[in-house]
């Protein structure tokens, strides 16, 4: 599940919605440039065990006060930090998003299915703390892991979405996903039924996929 804003110009979105990876690595090229000038104070990073304290924090309140994780339970900074272990162990990046030595946001992937079949596919959550949403954090921490997806070698990577939830859905479509199905009532959270929208990103042009290593 995803959480976060963004706005995006039509130029941008030709641009970003392109298959071109030259086009694609301009842009995103500028786009950290622009970040950078603009907020010098801002990075994206990979996570270590100490952030996970933060991580929680965010999940928690996205558990408590949206639809964006359909949980309803809190965790505790182990049970981060465990999840934070085991996407290490498997090779997944945990990135967070920094503002003055303070964590503001994170994003990770892991597998979509644990059946071999779909070894080359993902699904990724992003999360953005509610003081820090609004400042390009969600784009800037969704664009650094598809990179880190195709870096990994896989080939697509799936976005579970609440349906109303209208940033995330327009996001991702900035960044190229497309909406591949809907899911009605497959949910439900605060005492109504939750609807899922499913996106995806195809990262690159393989037409024969990979045996196993």
């Amino acid at each position: 599940m995803v959480l976060f804003a963004a706005v995006t110009s039509p130029l941008q979105h030709a641009i970003i919605s392109s298959r071109n990876p030259l086009l694609r690595a301009v842009f995103d090229s500028i786009d950290n440039i622009i970040i950078m000038l603009l907020r010098p104070d801002m990075s994206i990073r990979f996570a270590r065990k100490a952030d996970c304290a933060a991580i929680a924090e965010i999940y928690n309140h996205a558990v408590l006060y949206t639809a964006a994780i359909w949980n309803d339970q809190t965790v505790d900074a182990d049970n981060r930090i465990a999840w934070f272990e085991a996407r290490t162990i498997a090779g997944y990046p945990v990135l967070v998003s920094e503002e003055d030595g303070v964590v503001t946001g994170y994003a990770s992937f892991g597998d979509w299915r644990s059946f071999d079949g779909f070894r080359h596919t993902v699904e990724h959550s992003v999360y953005v703390h509610p003081d820090h949403q609004g400042k390009g954090l969600g784009r800037k921490l969704l664009s650094r892991l598809i990179d880190e997806a195709r870096d990994c070698g896989k080939h697509v990577m799936v976005a579970g979405i609440e349906s109303q939830n209208q940033a995330s859905l327009h996001l991702h479509q900035s960044l190229g996903f497309v909406v591949t199905a809907q899911m009605p009532q497959v949910g439900t959270k605060f005492g109504r039924w939750l609807d899922l929208t499913f996106m995806q990103l195809q990262l690159d042009e393989r037409t024969e996929p990979d045996a196993i290593g």
